[in-house]
């Protein structure tokens, strides 16, 4: 679908395109494209690019185009009801008056933007300065997806602390293969920025914006970092608790093992067939039990004060 968008007091949906404005084109068909090509003579490869999930953040320029890939951060929910964080790429195309944004997957950072420049009635917001500003709002949802991944972090440990449940540890365990997915976008984000950097030098933009954009991704990165490199030590720490849990029943039964084979001892050596004494002896059996009885309590004593099982 494509729709164009002109700023004036925050950006608003106009009916067709006019010089300036932002053409917003979400999960193109092949009509759209068709458009693209033959109205603003847009190149044909960048659409098999744009909708390859995989897309690394990077900039190209093709037949006067400045085609710039980044990742923006999406959510979903799964069948299972639990939230799912993913990045997906979102171009932008940039020549002359022409700025187009397209997409092939689901994300709130485009209608979450327009809604935020109607509320602060943003004007003049085009070209450089557009794409200044999207960037920026793609990190700052980067950051509101990790406040609510830390959330989800924190509710999974007070649980763990409650129970060892293996559903648990499979969530943090995804979290951890979100946090990459989040790392590994942020930083290829971060090198587009730089090549932005340098080739704006010479053209107007707003160099504080641009500023602000590199300030709130590295955030998004550091914080990523930080998340993941704790979510890391907790899993540590976790599998040395099922490793201290698992020594401690190992223990328990090798005890409980050492004991039982007293009894065992003493029922083989009484009932060999060879004459001991006690067969004829009505107190044979009593005293068997005993003497087992009292061989248990001296092995568990020695067991209870040896340096080897504690």
């Amino acid at each position: 679908m494509i729709s164009y968008w002109k700023c004036k007091d925050g950006f608003n949906e106009i009916h067709q395109w006019k010089s300036g404005c932002w053409i917003k084109v979400t999960n193109p068909t092949a009509d759209d494209l068709s458009v693209l090509r033959e109205r603003f003579a847009v190149p044909q490869d960048f659409s098999h690019d744009a909708e390859d999930i995989e897309e690394r953040p990077r900039v190209d320029q093709e037949d006067n185009w400045l085609m710039v890939f980044v990742r923006v951060p999406c959510k979903d929910i799964d069948k299972d009801g639990d939230t799912v964080f993913s990045t997906a790429p979102l171009v932008f195309l940039i020549r002359d008056d022409v700025f187009i944004t397209v997409n092939y997957y689901e994300t709130v950072v485009l209608d979450d933007f327009i809604n935020w420049s109607k509320r602060r009635r943003i004007n003049n917001c085009k070209g450089y300065d557009l794409l200044s500003s999207l960037m920026l709002s793609t990190s700052v949802w980067f950051l509101k997806y990790l406040k609510q991944m830390n959330v989800i972090m924190n509710d999974a440990e007070r649980r763990l602390e409650q129970k060892m449940d293996n559903d648990e540890l499979m969530r943090a365990m995804g979290l951890g293969k979100y946090l990459i997915y989040f790392i590994t976008s942020l930083k290829g984000n971060m090198t587009v920025l730089t090549r932005i950097k340098k080739r704006l030098r010479a053209l107007p933009h707003d160099e504080d914006l641009l500023d602000d954009v590199e300030i709130e991704t590295q955030q998004a990165l550091d914080t990523a970092s930080i998340y993941n490199e704790i979510l890391e030590r907790q899993q540590e720490t976790y599998s040395s608790i099922i490793g201290n849990n698992l020594n401690r029943i190992m223990k328990t039964l090798t005890v409980v093992t050492i004991l039982l084979m007293i009894p065992t001892v003493v029922a083989g050596y009484y009932g060999m067939n060879v004459p001991n004494g006690l067969e004829t002896w009505w107190l044979g059996f009593p005293m068997a039990i005993t003497i087992s009885v009292i061989l248990m309590a001296i092995g568990y004593f020695f067991i209870r004060h040896s340096k080897f099982f504690k």
